[in-house]
């Protein structure tokens, strides 16, 4: 069945680009703001049918464990940014910081946003995932000028630029797996098949294969924010609506790594190809000690988490790069810990950017007396972040630090040290934000908690206690991930 069957599938794609059509002719923001919400959580339910039913796979598109992980995560991260965002953007508002004009296409291209990323995940087309791929960036591209300000522009200007010179290198390093292919599988639509390729790889002419995976992880990589790629990144949270940034961090950099994934699959399939994880694990762990560092020079609040960002998925590029059953356990675990803890620690930055006028390091102090739940929200996602027991990234990390002292101890001991410095970094910054005398100049801010309670609750429970069927697949997905 090449064609997109009527179940969960089409509902993921459906939903949010009819929500997306009808969006882009709604005038008022509070009616829109209510139907992304709407949009959004349906979509996460249908998402969730997967976990029972999976739909038949065809040329354009595939469900398989693999992707069910990103799925879920993407939509459910989707959903409560979206209700993060109705009381953000609302408050953005009523304070002038924002017009009607600016936000003329604000929820349709949310919604053209979460379109683009399930189509991503879901496409078993290499070109169409290229492209949904790029749609993803061109509208996050626009999200992060929303705000019209010089450096706002200036951000998204950066985003584009670099963001197409990676997704050029991304569909070059495309062209040359067609390429590899095609002497085997002749010319077509065949010869772009993801469950095709991986079943003829072992025939292609692995040097081609060398060298598409060498573009492919600097295009993608890009995408994922590793060092030295990663310059877009922290100007795009930073100038940024904050919803966006939570989107960002949380939804926009795991597609990509999910596309390096893919294509990793293929690589590790052709026993005369290289083996990616050693180049995957160098730039991880390049991208972890970089990032761990510059968390020390950061006076932007916004700035502060992007850079942490940059650190996360170093980590988990580098846990995949590794390879082996408890090492890409640990990946998928720390992806999706760090998902859920960013995006709330996002959620809660926005609204004490609101509260305390600025996004200044240096001019954010006292918020536990001065705005408490914002203020220990705010301890608690640092902790949390900088993998402090019981949290789920301590558990991540901890597994992602074990396997490899049981395999490359000498990595390990660098990962280690990169840990540290982070948590050093983080620990710093969150004593003068959150204790001590308030800091003047506090705004009335409508704090949305309940996205943030709702993900927080999840990184707590995931350290104290992960359920036996989630062990089971994810232990099932990182056996495929070899």
């Amino acid at each position: 069945m090449s064609g997109l069957p009527l179940d969960g599938l089409a509902a993921i794609l459906v939903l949010p680009a009819a929500t997306a059509a009808l969006l882009a002719f709604m005038p008022g923001y509070r009616v829109s703001a209510a139907i992304n919400v709407a949009s959004s959580l349906l979509t996460f339910l249908a998402s969730l049918s997967f976990l029972f039913v999976k739909p038949a796979s065809g040329d354009y598109f595939l469900v398989d464990d693999l992707n069910i992980v990103f799925v879920v995560l993407n939509t459910f991260v989707a959903f409560t940014a979206s209700v993060f965002s109705a009381s953000y953007i609302g408050h953005e508002l009523e304070t002038g910081r924002l017009t009607s004009i600016h936000l003329r296409f604000y929820h349709a291209m949310y919604q053209a946003l979460t379109f683009a990323m399930n189509l991503a995940l879901v496409a078993n087309n290499i070109g169409l995932m290229w492209v949904a791929i790029e749609m993803a960036t061109l509208t996050t591209v626009a999200m992060v000028g929303v705000y019209r300000t010089q450096a706002a522009i200036e951000a998204a200007w950066k985003y584009f630029v670099l963001g197409s010179v990676g997704i050029a290198l991304a569909l070059f390093g495309t062209i040359l797996v067609y390429m590899a292919a095609r002497p085997v599988l002749g010319e077509g639509v065949g010869g772009m098949v993801w469950t095709t390729l991986l079943g003829r790889v072992a025939e292609f002419d692995p040097a081609l294969l060398n060298l598409a995976f060498v573009f492919l992880m600097l295009g993608y990589g890009t995408k994922v924010g590793l060092a030295p790629l990663h310059a877009w990144l922290p100007d795009a949270h930073a100038e940024g609506p904050t919803p966006i940034s939570a989107v960002l961090s949380g939804l926009l950099l795991n597609v990509a790594l999910y596309a390096v994934l893919r294509f990793k699959l293929l690589l590790d399939a052709n026993a005369r190809a290289i083996a990616p994880g050693p180049l995957m694990a160098t730039l991880g762990l390049v991208s972890l000690i970089f990032a761990a560092f510059m968390l020390y020079r950061r006076r932007d609040i916004k700035r502060l988490f992007a850079f942490s960002s940059i650190e996360h998925m170093g980590i988990i590029v580098f846990a995949f790069g590794m390879g082996g059953p408890l090492a890409n356990f640990a990946g998928l675990l720390h992806m999706t810990m760090h998902s859920l803890t960013k995006s709330a620690i996002f959620f809660t930055v926005g609204h004490i950017a609101q509260a305390k006028g600025t996004q200044q390091i240096a001019d954010i102090r006292g918020l536990t007396v001065s705005h408490p739940a914002l203020g220990w929200s705010l301890v608690l996602g640092v902790l949390a972040i900088a993998g402090a027991p019981p949290l789920g990234i301590f558990t991540s990390e901890f597994l992602v630090v074990s396997s490899t002292f049981a395999r490359a101890p000498w990595l390990a001991l660098l990962l280690v040290f990169g840990l540290l410095v982070a948590f050093g970094a983080l620990i710093l910054r969150l004593q003068g934000m959150a204790f001590g005398e308030p800091s003047p100049g506090d705004r009335q801010t409508t704090a949305s908690t309940l996205p943030i309670a709702a993900h927080f609750g999840l990184v707590l429970l995931a350290g104290l206690y992960l359920p036996p069927p989630l062990v089971a697949w994810f232990q099932h997905v990182a056996t495929m991930l070899k």
